[in-house]
């Protein structure tokens, strides 16, 4: 390298680990994190891309712009309230002062007043069976998956599953529920056809190698026309007849009755219709942490719970204190979202479409996460240019709108009311770069 070369010139690693913030930075991020950030900026530097003394400033934005956890919030609106690919539901400000609470020590698994080990998350526990009266006791897993996985392994491992054909369903992924309990040892005796099935179906499958009656909700698309399916209330005689326990996978996480969502199960009905045991997720429509639910009979509960399955399945501190602050505190984000008020959505909007010269249109949201397929949740949506998605996307804060016959829509259903200003900003910062685009080609507007 010459003398003159200017490269020279750009800051030592030691002189910039050493400067103060950089040392402060060193407390929330990890030292080899630091160290890569600045070296990042030296190669920058090298390549010409900014001059030497530009590098302690970049080192210290990318220090400032950089946090342990890469993940990005996201402004949700689509319009769907339980989306998967933005982490199901999110949680409740009981339930985020619960997490930081849980991070530290706490008495998850201690009795304080004794001092002696005593049952894992029995708050959360308690907690749930408040919520659900007809369960005479719950287990908490770490997801739907898990708890089906553990019913069938504790229940039928060796033995047959009986379940109509009709509920053999994809669960997302990938994932197949055939394979999924087949994984467990079991063994699957389907019964009926696709569209129809009858109690006589599962009345001559039962027999010495049953192990469990399995009803499952397929949450995520409906079947209509010539149809005919059999109900856990019409299945409970026959299950009692031969003592085989009779398990519903309800999915969806709803614990009582929603006159919103009319007909989509819930625990507390399945659990009087006959059903030994329920299973259900905790962060769909009951808007807690990701967590398998278990509600039902106490002996079949603790057959599960005793099952070495369980230990490998169990939730963790963390997801424990989530659910009990959910179910403890006040509404869930989810529960808002699945009741907003429509008026109050569409004034939200025409405030939104008239700060950034946008129309809005009728929108119906979506459940999502397999609940409820095909019923709309009426509302409205400021419709932009379709070009306006991916600033969208990649702004700050970052918003994900639905893209729809060629226009790019924002619903703000799941947008909190506190988040409408930075909402707004990131329209209209994403508005005057799309302008800019526009105008710097010759276009017009």
């Amino acid at each position: 390298m010459a003398l003159d070369d200017p490269r020279r010139l750009i800051p030592r690693t030691d002189q910039l680990m050493a400067l103060p913030p950089v040392r402060q930075a060193r407390d929330r991020l990890s030292e080899d994190l630091v160290r890569a950030l600045v070296r990042e900026t030296q190669d920058r530097a090298r390549r010409g891309e900014i001059a030497p003394d530009e590098v302690e400033p970049a080192v210290l934005a990318a220090l400032g712009a950089r946090s342990a956890s890469s993940l990005t919030p996201v402004l949700n609106a689509t319009g769907v309230v339980v989306h998967t690919n933005l982490g199901r539901a999110p949680l409740s400000a009981a339930a985020l002062d619960a997490l930081v609470t849980a991070g530290g020590y706490v008495d998850v698994e201690l009795d304080l007043g004794t001092g002696t080990r005593s049952r894992r998350g029995a708050a959360a526990r308690a907690a749930l069976l408040a919520a659900c009266p007809p369960a005479e006791d719950a287990l908490v897993v770490n997801n739907g998956a898990a708890a089906l996985v553990l019913a069938t392994t504790a229940l039928a491992a060796g033995r047959e599953v009986v379940i109509s054909r009709g509920e053999l369903v994809e669960i997302g992924a990938g994932f197949r529920l055939p394979e999924l309990i087949e994984s467990t040892g079991a063994r699957l005796r389907e019964v009926g056809t696709t569209n129809r099935t009858h109690l006589r179906d599962y009345a001559e499958a039962i027999g010495p190698e049953t192990g469990c009656l399995l009803k499952v909700h397929p949450s995520n698309f409906r079947l209509e026309g010539f149809t005919a399916g059999v109900e856990v209330g019409e299945l409970r005689p026959l299950a009692r007849a031969h003592g085989v326990p009779l398990v519903a996978d309800l999915g969806s996480g709803l614990l009582t009755p929603d006159p919103r969502l009319p007909s989509e199960p819930d625990a507390a009905t399945a659990l009087e219709g006959g059903a030994d045991i329920v299973i259900a997720s905790g962060d769909k429509l009951l808007g807690g942490p990701q967590a398998g639910l278990v509600l039902g009979a106490s002996d079949v509960v603790a057959r599960m719970a005793a099952h070495p399955l369980a230990r490998a399945v169990r939730a963790d501190k963390l997801a424990l204190a989530a659910l009990e602050a959910t179910l403890a505190g006040g509404p869930a984000p989810v529960v808002r979202a699945l009741h907003a008020d429509p008026d109050r959505l569409r004034d939200r909007a025409e405030r939104l479409g008239a700060a950034v010269g946008a129309p809005v249109v009728a929108h119906d949201g979506r459940v999502g996460g397999g609940g409820a397929p095909g019923v709309p949740l009426p509302g409205w949506a400021v419709r932009l240019p379709e070009a306006a998605a991916p600033l969208l996307r990649t702004g700050r804060p970052a918003v994900l709108p639905r893209v729809h016959d060629r226009a790019c829509l924002l619903d703000l259903r799941c947008v909190p009311e506190a988040d409408d200003e930075r909402l707004r900003a990131a329209v209209q910062t994403a508005l005057a770069a799309l302008a800019g685009a526009v105008d710097s080609t010759g276009g017009a507007r």
